[in-house]
């Protein structure tokens, strides 16, 4: 496989760095609103109802014979990490659905500060513009995000498989969070859905350092709520240095450096 993994997690370092910059500051604050809101309900949702839940699923998978009680023991930490990982992901999908158009404009914004282009419109006309596309990219998102979902999860209790279904879930969550914001740049300069995953392909090393890392970043407390913004615009460098075609009047500097 190709690419830099180290490369591709700085791809994020850097655009953490950049949040505070004057030119995209304003642009920052709806997503990062956003995802505070969303997963501190996320993790209301866990306190209140996790021990629930991973009960409920060994009353399913296991009958109500004595014997059998040992296997609770077993299968209470891969349930309670199933239990973790679809309440991650739902809520994920939850706040980037509604985020989109948002992130989608602080991408615009971003790539034509860094591109020292002219961008399009950046008020509220220039969100509702992106609303109907960039829902279309999150359920297109969605459609290839849930049968892979489902099979992992049957993979997860097929024997031997499922000792290495934690591995098999981390690739995975870092391949659709490479996908998930590499997509508001590309979608911007109207890259289909299916040529995106072949441009992050190319490089597939370097697409998993870059999701790998705001995978590992959105399970770390207080750090997940301002990710979001921070993975649009290092997906947005991504975009930039490695796929983007150079167009006709571009800065030769990067100006967000």
């Amino acid at each position: 496989m190709k690419g830099n993994p180290v490369k591709g997690a700085g791809y994020l370092l850097r655009g953490l760095k950049m949040l505070p910059h004057p030119s995209i500051r304003n642009f920052v604050l709806i997503p990062l609103l956003i995802n505070v809101l969303l997963f501190s309900g996320a993790i209301w949702l866990l306190m209140s109802q996790f021990d629930g839940w991973v009960d409920y699923l060994l009353t399913q998978l296991l009958p109500d014979w004595e014997w059998l009680s040992f296997l609770r023991y077993l299968l209470w930490p891969l349930l309670a990490l199933v239990v973790l990982v679809l309440v991650y992901y739902s809520f994920t999908l939850v706040a980037n659905l509604i985020a989109a158009p948002f992130n989608g404009l602080l991408a615009e914004k971003v790539e034509s500060n860094l591109r020292g282009v002219r961008s399009a419109d950046e008020g509220w006309q220039g969100v509702l513009a992106l609303v109907p596309r960039t829902l279309a990219r999150e359920l297109a998102k969605i459609a290839y995000y849930l049968p892979r979902v489902l099979l992992l999860l049957v993979l997860t209790f097929v024997p031997v498989v499922g000792l290495i279904s934690p591995l098999l879930w981390f690739l995975f969550g870092a391949w659709m969070m490479s996908i998930q914001y590499c997509d508001y740049p590309m979608d911007n300069n109207k890259v289909s859905f299916g040529q995106m995953k072949l441009l992050l392909k190319e490089k597939r090393l370097t697409s998993i350092g870059f999701g790998g890392l705001v995978q590992l970043g959105m399970m770390v407390p207080l750090l997940n709520l301002i990710l979001m913004p921070a993975a649009v615009v290092g997906a947005t460098l991504y975009w930039v240095e490695e796929h983007a075609p150079v167009v006709e009047g571009e800065s030769a500097e990067l100006r967000l450096r």
